[in-house]
């Protein structure tokens, strides 16, 4: 029986290309006292501030279990507040304190300068998200 070759297997594309992206990232984000999850959190929130936490799980395709304690860090950090909805105690939505809006509004800067180090052209990195956008689930928010 043949031996699965490594560099042919679409997984391990997607792996080692991900965590070069995330090591692209790592130290650049640390210097705003950050992971990429949190960043991830601020550039959607940059999009569209205060929804709910069921909204913004949804667009970052992660499990609320998950955005619990990462939503907790992102408040003690002073970069989001949990907002109760007027007609709804129980409900609460998820906004960008004014240290928040300003980190996110440097989110566009950030990418661009992992952009650069990824030597990909403007192209190419448009086809790799597109293809990588077919191959995830569709976003449900």
């Amino acid at each position: 029986m043949p031996v699965a070759d490594l560099n042919e297997q679409l997984c391990f594309a997607l792996y080692s290309a991900s965590n070069r992206i995330t090591s692209i990232y790592r130290p650049i984000l640390k210097s705003f006292d950050l992971t990429y999850p949190q960043f991830a959190v601020l550039m959607a929130l940059g999009k569209e501030d205060s929804v709910s936490i069921t909204k913004l799980a949804k667009r970052l395709q992660i499990g609320k279990p998950t955005m619990t304690p990462l939503l907790k860090r992102l408040e003690q950090k002073q970069l989001i507040e949990r907002q109760s909805l007027p007609d709804n105690d129980r409900q609460k939505n998820i906004a960008l304190t004014t240290s928040g809006k300003t980190l996110a509004n440097e989110t566009q800067q950030i990418t661009e300068q992992v952009f650069c180090a990824t030597g990909l052209g403007a192209e190419e990195a448009k086809n790799l998200i597109d293809l990588c956008q077919k191959i995830r689930p569709p976003n449900q928010a």
